[in-house]
């Protein structure tokens, strides 16, 4: 070890504390490293002081997202990289050595054979093979070069256990002369139509991510913006049922019992919104039963912490394994965006039989809290990884022939793993036409082919629903044309072609300024009563779901702070808004935390709007005078207005510009990026990416610099964690 590291436990925890004063590390982390320390010297022991910081360390890369700490990086990687240490928000000038040791300076002499020394504790960290059973109580438990907390490796033992069991049962559809494979093959036909594919047909994704989903308890089904999940699955759940429904009577079954879930109250309310016409809407060929089969589906969608039964100041749920759900098959949607906390609370909480559906993106950002499941369980969606057996298969049930390129050799034992099996990519954009700036840009950002000239058709105006703004120069300029870009949405800077120009004049890529407008030319007369004011709410809010900021920080003059008084005040100078104090008519908030009393979930948006007291409330105040209240959607698909009082909102931030973390689950007609002068460890691809796909018809970016961007688009996330590798698809 060098001469700066710390060689007693207590010189080490006041390192930690040094990295605390500095905000490197949270009050938790070095909590966590002195609550061992404390445990240790309880049991007349003395802990190694690189066991210490490799406490912290676990924890805080938990604080940042990864599973477990990858002790095999720190060796043989930029330390300072690993860890982001100093961390992004840290102020340059204020790093260096004069102000706490970096990583890098303090475990350059460390190696691999350090730490397994410094590790092997069986007092507080348990040593694991990979894929095996523990049933000690240490805080910290060790597979292979990974560390863990210990909830966190039970975390992944849960999921594992899971999805292996459940690929495990054997299907009666799986053998294609059975009478279930009959029924499925009829149900997708009446779906699908009875067509099939060869030679040099596409293959029909959608038909084909229904057929394997039937065939599995477990399956996933991924794909970009606008590849059609939605549909797919109500389909999907069409089929079940149908096959389900055909033994009423025979065997004394019952219809199967669905549940949609989302992991936050804004997806969950996007999904009933985009479900509750779609499935009276769907053909369903001559299915038998029709009218029955439709009503069997849901059309209510429920956040995750709802349908397990959330108890409050706990990490515990009402349904769990001594108390499973009473359900049959559960659809997940936008799974990107759980944690592997709430993955295996899914997992204790789901009956042995029950089918398991995941639903989402693979490559947008993984969840605030850690872990990526749905991403690592897709890390080879791309490639297909079907084995020559389930080829066959999907020619006889689904008569979907796939391309060669997506079938392995059946003599390599490293590929088709049973869980390639379940998981279907779809691969066909329905929403972007083939000339769609969007389109491009985000499938240039995945494929990793983005550099300077691949930017240049992006950057001269080569595509009509894509503008690329530069801020360079003082900070003053760089806020005009974020405050005009913001006010207006700049139209002339979308090339004005194609059959887009002639839609603008009714349907341009506005900015804020657009739904202050609407506020104030439609707003209803004083008596007009409560359902005008409810009418005149939903056209606002219609109109500032149109465009939407978003940004990747939160602090700075490009984060959400920052953009938030810049706008807000170059509103107010326009004249647009009155600010008289924090609250003003006009001002849109973003919901930050559940409140179940008023039936709101973190990320509802709802606006600030000035109505007669009888309109939300019985009230004190006369009939005619106006108060604020905040227009809420109801959320479950009713097309209903919730008014709230503001002095009720207790977690609620301005929002005319919000993080892309915030925005996952939405889309808005017109998106404007704004990223930061400098790099940062949070510009990444999956970023960059989801950013670009909130938008629907128009994406605007402005940057400060390109580089930032191209920095950006080569950064990937990669999580630690042993999932893949328990589950046979990493080493």
């Amino acid at each position: 070890m060098n001469h700066i590291f710390p060689q007693t436990p207590e010189a080490m925890l006041a390192l930690l504390d040094s990295w605390l004063a500095a905000d490197w590390l949270r009050a938790l982390d070095v909590a966590f490293a002195r609550l061992l320390d404390s445990q240790a010297a309880t049991r007349g022991e003395s802990l190694s002081p690189l066991l210490l910081l490799a406490a912290a360390l676990t924890s805080h890369q938990v604080g940042r997202g990864h599973v477990c700490l990858h002790i095999g990086q720190l060796t043989s990687q930029d330390p300072d990289a690993i860890l982001v240490l100093p961390p992004e928000n840290a102020i340059p000038e204020e790093v260096g050595e004069s102000a706490t040791v970096r990583p890098s300076s303090l475990l350059s002499a460390i190696t691999l054979k350090d730490w397994e020394s410094a590790l092997n504790e069986p007092s507080t960290v348990g040593g694991v093979p990979v894929d095996s059973s523990f049933t000690g109580s240490t805080p910290l438990v060790r597979v292979g070069p990974r560390l863990y907390l210990r909830r966190f490796w039970t975390y992944e033992q849960i999921i594992s256990d899971g999805i292996r069991s459940r690929l495990a049962v054997t299907v009666p559809c799986n053998e294609p002369d059975s009478q279930a494979a009959s029924q499925l093959r009829e149900a997708l036909d009446a779906m699908f139509g009875a067509e099939g594919t060869s030679g040099s047909q596409s293959a029909d994704w959608q038909k084909i991510a229904c057929a394997l989903a039937a065939r599995s308890q477990f399956s996933i089904i991924t794909g970009g913006p606008g590849t059609g999940k939605t549909t797919t699955v109500l389909r999907l759940l069409m089929v079940l049922q149908s096959v389900a429904m055909r033994d009423l009577g025979v065997r004394g079954t019952r219809p199967l019992r669905i549940r949609l879930a989302a992991p936050t109250g804004k997806a969950a309310a996007r999904l009933s919104e985009s479900i509750s016409g779609s499935v009276d809407a769907l053909s369903i060929g001559d299915l038998p039963e029709g009218d029955r089969l439709r009503l069997s589906i849901p059309t209510v969608v429920t956040t995750l912490h709802r349908l397990l039964g959330s108890r409050p100041g706990t990490r515990l749920f009402r349904h769990h394994a001594g108390n499973p759900l009473p359900i049959d098959v559960l659809v997940i949607d936008e799974a990107s965006m759980v944690d592997v906390e709430m993955m295996a609370a899914v997992f204790q909480a789901l009956p042995p039989h029950a089918r398991l559906i995941l639903l989402g993106d693979k490559d947008q950002l993984s969840s605030v809290d850690a872990g990526a499941v749905l991403g690592e369980l897709c890390q080879r969606a791309n490639e297909g990884g079907y084995t020559p057996a389930t080829a066959q298969w999907l020619q006889q049930i689904a008569k979907q022939q796939l391309d060669q390129g997506y079938i392995v050799n059946e003599s390599d034992s490293s590929q088709g793993r049973a869980i390639d099996q379940s998981i279907t990519m779809l691969r066909k954009t329905w929403r972007f036409g083939d000339n769609s700036g969007i389109k491009a840009l985000a499938e240039l950002i995945n494929a990793g082919r983005l550099d300077a000239a691949a930017l240049e058709p992006f950057q001269g105006g080569s595509f009509s629903d894509l503008a690329w703004l530069k801020v360079r120069g003082s900070s003053a300029a760089s806020s005009d044309v974020i405050s005009m870009h913001a006010l207006t949405g700049s139209p002339a800077s979308f090339p004005m072609k194609g059959s887009l120009a002639d839609a603008w004049s009714q349907d341009g890529p506005f900015g804020y300024q657009h739904y202050l407008e609407i506020m104030r030319k439609t707003r209803p007369a004083v008596d007009a009563g409560s359902p005008a004011f409810d009418d005149w709410a939903k056209a606002v809010l219609e109109a500032f779901s149109r465009f939407q900021v978003l940004c990747a920080l939160r602090a700075g003059p490009f984060g959400v702070a920052g953009l938030n008084e810049l706008i807000a005040e170059a509103l107010n100078t326009k004249k647009l808004i009155q600010r008289n104090g924090s609250w003003y008519a006009g001002r849109p908030v973003l919901v930050t935390r559940n409140d179940y009393s008023l039936k709101l979930m973190n990320g509802d948006v709802g606006i600030t709007l000035s109505v007669p007291a009888s309109v939300s409330a019985p009230s004190r105040e006369s009939p005619s005078t106006r108060i604020l209240r905040v227009a809420f959607p109801m959320g479950d698909g009713s097309g209903g207005i919730r008014w709230v009082s503001p002095s009720r909102l207790q977690a609620v931030d301005t929002v005319y510009a919000m993080t892309v973390h915030k925005s996952q689950g939405s889309e808005f007609a017109h998106t404007c990026l704004v990223l930061p002068d400098r790099s940062s460890p949070v510009l990444t691809r999956e970023l960059i990416y989801t950013g670009i796909t909130r938008a629907r018809n128009w994406f605007s970016l402005i940057v400060p610099d390109e580089q930032t961007f191209l920095d950006a688009a080569r950064h990937r996330v990669v999580r630690s964690s042993g999932l893949g590798e328990l589950l046979g698809l990493s080493q």
